[in-house]
């Protein structure tokens, strides 16, 4: 048996899939940081899980949430990934509890979820093929 030390042939086809399913995982990661603010805004209005309305609501979103941050982790490392999903899921909550719920929405508070915001779009960013193709 031989061996040559030719490099691998990468058919468009390839990488176009690749490219696809990355795309994918990074709508579905999208999805479920928007679910996951419906469920943390939901645990907070159960208060403690005694208002049934609001705990059905926790457990819907919760399933939805976690189903669908799995399905985004196939394709995206779990580090960023799991960073991503809690980022929009603590800067969305903020927001929305603070329309729903009363929640105090101070400048300070705001100014530190446009950080957090920052970083989520950067970790998008740093992860895309181009960038990762262009520091290799």
């Amino acid at each position: 048996m031989t061996t040559t030390n030719q490099p691998e042939t990468i058919r468009h086809e390839d990488t176009t899939a690749a490219a696809g399913a990355s795309r994918r995982a990074w709508i579905t990661l999208l999805i479920a940081g928007l679910v996951e603010i419906g469920y943390a805004v939901s645990v907070g209005g159960s208060k403690g899980f005694t208002d049934l309305g609001w705990s059905i609501s926790a457990a819907v979103f919760f399933f939805l949430t976690v189903f669908a941050l799995s399905l985004a982790l196939k394709n995206i490392d779990v580090g960023i990934g799991y960073a991503v999903w809690t980022g929009i899921g603590a800067s969305g909550a903020a927001v929305v509890s603070a329309f729903l719920l009363d929640q105090a929405l101070t400048p300070v508070r705001v100014f530190w979820l446009a950080v957090i915001i920052g970083g989520v779009v950067w970790l998008k960013l740093a992860s895309s093929p181009k960038y990762a193709s262009d520091q290799a």
